[in-house]
């Protein structure tokens, strides 16, 4: 099947993530990178796009002439992925939608609340696919996980357990709020981890008690968070995300215990994962291996024992984009993240940020 068009705005020459982006984009063959905003700097613009051997004619400096200019053309892109900084998510969002183009966007889905309810409205507005790149629950042992909690291998749940550490930030450095949004921490990793409980349970939070500390002297963002969450059903969570934990790399994990069962599974180690029935012994569950279901199956690309991970979990999210794209199908009813769960996800930094500020006191989530 031919590939489809793919435009970027955003990562430019030494962009981590729009480097991601790109080999994932293109690791199933779905995708060829036709166009690019690659940066908001001219020069580095062109230079960027000379890189990637993009035509000089498709070479953009700003998105807005871009979606403008793309929507016009006959061969013009099919979807547009987004991979600026946070606070430039929502305005490229709001017009590639406003031109008719479908829109893959990295998370935070905003910088701000208000922002982020402007690009749901867009996307209501425009009829298009909005695709949000949680990558972490496209795992195959994360699908694995929603499949058994969905079939009631765990019964009914009780508590939820989600963490992600690291250490990056532990000597000083400063954060930006006008670049990153009300919160550092808890927005850059906290909402991976809230994201990432919220897809394997099926569960709504219903509201939070937070705690956002700010380690580093002189830092004006949260590099540390720790939430209590209610959900709905009666299960409660915890929540612990920190930039400030020395030793720590890449640790999310994620922990569900139900009446019958439980399961634990750490992203350094996403091959693994364990079950436990009551009364039984613990079981590893490996990717592919026996025991794996249908869902984890379906988004394994090699035979057990050979490691996937982050890149093939973003390949995952653009592949199952392209083929909704092409199916024409709604994107509910889809295992990809959407504009709602972008949305669900700035109203739980909002309210983490409301509680700590007034002494951790508990605070309701509106979706």
């Amino acid at each position: 099947m031919k590939p489809l068009k793919l435009g970027m705005v955003g990562g430019g020459q030494g962009a981590f993530i729009g480097a991601v982006h790109r080999i994932a984009s293109r690791l199933d063959g779905d995708w060829e990178l036709v166009a690019g905003a690659l940066s908001s700097d001219p020069a580095r613009a062109s230079a960027s796009a000379v890189e990637l051997g993009l035509d000089p004619d498709r070479s953009y400096s700003d998105f807005r002439r871009m979606a403008t200019a793309e929507a016009r053309r006959s061969d013009g892109i099919d979807a547009v992925s987004i991979v600026t900084p946070n606070h430039l998510h929502a305005g490229p969002a709001i017009a590639f939608l406003e031109a008719g183009i479908h829109v893959i966007c990295d998370k935070p889905l905003s910088a701000t609340l208000d922002d982020a309810k402007a690009v749901v409205a867009a996307v209501e507005a425009s009829g298009k696919t909005f695709i949000l790149t949680h990558n972490y629950t496209a795992y195959p042992m994360i699908r694995q996980a929603r499949d058994m909690v969905a079939k009631g291998d765990l019964g009914r749940i009780r508590v939820i357990q989600a963490e992600y550490a690291q250490d990056w930030l532990t000597e000083p450095g400063r954060t930006d709020p006008a670049r990153s949004g009300a919160g550092g921490c808890v927005g850059d990793i906290g909402t991976h981890a809230f994201n990432l409980a919220c897809f394997v349970t099926g569960l709504r939070p219903v509201s939070v008690a937070a705690d956002l500390d700010s380690f580093v002297e002189g830092r004006r963002l949260d590099d540390n968070v720790q939430v209590l969450l209610r959900f709905d059903g009666g299960a409660k969570g915890m929540l612990w995300a920190s930039q400030v934990a020395v030793g720590n790399e890449n640790g999310m994990r994620l922990r569900v215990f139900g009446e019958i069962g439980g399961l634990e599974w750490c992203q350094e180690n996403p091959n693994l994962m364990t079950y436990t029935r009551f009364g039984n012994p613990k079981q590893l569950l490996t990717r592919a291996g026996a025991g794996a279901t249908e869902p984890a199956n379906a988004v394994s690309r090699i035979p057990g024992g050979h490691p996937e991970g982050y890149l093939e979990g973003f390949a995952t999210v653009y592949r199952e984009a392209a083929a909704l794209i092409r199916s024409g199908e709604n994107v509910s009813g889809s295992l990809l993240p959407t504009v709602s769960d972008g949305l669900a996800g700035m109203e739980f930094i909002e309210a983490c940020v409301e509680s700590s500020s007034s002494n951790s006191a508990w605070v309701w989530l509106n979706s």
